[in-house]
């Protein structure tokens, strides 16, 4: 299994999140969004110039998604529900209440297929497996999966027929068919599986949980390892084909980007860690990047309205 060193990850923007999430390439602007979770923040990194612009949410974002049609309009999904954030007047529009009671879950996880619906799961804060996954369209919103308890890992094939979804506190990766007509999905199985932290056992050992996923044009799905310091790139079979050794603990996201889709952009996260290990990691919450062979899918867009 190749293992990609260090020095070729680079830090995109030095200004840490305390949990960086939902990186979002914009092909338009050439721009990075992506949201700070406990911050209330959602915000834009321009990598050309290192601009970053930074806006105030009023509750915690899950993830975000670029709307079709609409070049100053963003999806937001949180604690709150489904909101219209305007980038150019920053304001934040109301669109679906949240399915869920606020004060024990958020949405997490969420993007958009090739039709222009809106697949989001939830997280539980009571880590309780009663998270579930949502999609949406302009006929409402359906409960399609349900018995985790955090929803990650979002993805697609390249021929949209297989959607990949993840429990991050399972240590799991589902592969479910997946038919774009009619947005059903069924046979649900694992994908990939990882070993759980045993009680005691120092990080070193531990390879970490996936979390959020981007897939390639070649049907490979790269997954961040939290905690285990790394992302793994898994055949469509779920071998592993290459580990990409990072310099911080905790990975959240990686998401393809750049002028050629090359370019894998991951955020990380701070919130919570030991003091000495973000001493020793002085880009943890940071967005880093690194160029990859293979480009990435392009992200869909959300058909607005959403009901």
């Amino acid at each position: 299994m190749p293992t990609a060193p260090l020095f070729e990850v680079a830090l995109a923007h030095p200004e840490p999140s305390q949990l960086g999430e939902s990186p979002l390439w914009s092909a338009d602007e050439q721009c990075l969004y992506h949201v700070d979770i406990p911050g209330h923040e959602l915000r834009r990194l321009d990598p050309a110039s290192g601009a970053l612009q930074r806006w105030p949410l009023p509750a915690e974002p899950g993830c975000i998604a670029l709307i079709d049609g609409d070049a100053r309009g963003l999806l937001v999904a949180g604690r709150d529900g489904l909101s219209r954030f305007d980038t150019s007047s920053g304001a934040l529009t109301p669109l679906v209440p949240p399915p869920f009671d606020p004060g024990r879950q958020r949405f997490n996880d969420g993007k958009p297929d090739a039709a222009g619906r809106l697949w989001v799961g939830t997280i539980d804060d009571a880590r309780a497996p009663d998270a579930a996954l949502y999609r949406y369209d302009a006929r409402g919103g359906v409960r399609v999966a349900e018995g985790i308890t955090t929803s990650n890992g979002l993805g697609w094939s390249p021929d949209g027929r297989t959607l990949y979804w993840t429990d991050t506190k399972a240590h799991e990766i589902y592969a479910l068919d997946f038919d774009l007509s009619s947005g059903a999905v069924s046979n649900r199985r694992v994908f990939a599986s990882f070993a759980q932290r045993e009680a005691g056992a120092p990080l070193e050992t531990y390879g970490g949980r996936p979390d959020g996923a981007a897939v390639d044009v070649e049907g490979c799905y790269w997954v961040a390892m939290y905690e285990g310091q790394r992302l793994l790139r898994l055949a469509p079979d779920g071998r592993v084909l290459r580990e990409l050794r990072l310099p911080v603990r905790c990975p959240t996201m990686p998401t393809f980007g750049g002028p050629d889709m090359r370019t894998l952009f991951v955020t990380t996260a701070r919130k919570g860690r030991p003091i000495e290990e973000l001493d020793a990691q002085a880009w943890a919450g940071c967005v880093l990047c690194v160029e990859v062979d293979v480009p990435g899918l392009p992200p869909d867009r959300v058909h607005l309205p959403v009901a």
